[in-house]
């Protein structure tokens, strides 16, 4: 007997669309923004929504309200206590670079070669959480709420 049931490998379902994306003040406002937008994502900049000396815990807090999706290069984020507060209070998906001479084109390398992994884990996992973005778009969890 032969199972009706589809294969997913030839399943015409579309893959889930990419998250909002907010781009935090570490990793700029043009390339990184640039890219996800060309990829098919949304993404919110941080200097369009916040004076640019707002403190992480304001940001957080409306991005998490949102449900944007945090992209920061901000490495010490899960260890502050205000911050790490901020982000599991506001049920926030945060994903990092813990690279810390990388340049706007490696980052936007970066993040787009992520960008199915990080859709992956936001649709699999709920907040608050933060993972970092490796080399070559792997994703790797390091902190979960």
């Amino acid at each position: 007997m032969k199972s009706k049931k589809r294969f997913a490998a030839n399943s015409k379902s579309k893959p889930p669309s990419p998250p909002p994306f907010f781009a935090d003040r570490s990793v700029g406002k043009n390339v990184v923004p640039s890219a996800l937008r060309q990829a098919g994502a949304t993404c919110h900049v941080h200097d369009d929504h916040f004076a640019p000396n707002a403190p992480d815990e304001e940001w957080l807090k409306a991005a998490g309200a949102a449900g944007w999706v945090v992209i920061t290069k901000d490495t010490r984020i899960r260890y502050r206590e205000p911050e790490r507060v901020a982000l599991i209070a506001a049920n926030v998906r945060a994903f990092v670079f813990t690279t810390a001479d990388l340049n706007g084109a490696e980052m936007a390398d970066r993040v787009v070669k992520a960008l199915p992994a990080i859709t992956r884990l936001c649709d699999r996992m709920p907040p608050p959480f933060i993972a970092r973005i490796g080399k070559a778009g792997r994703v790797y969890l390091l902190f979960r709420g």
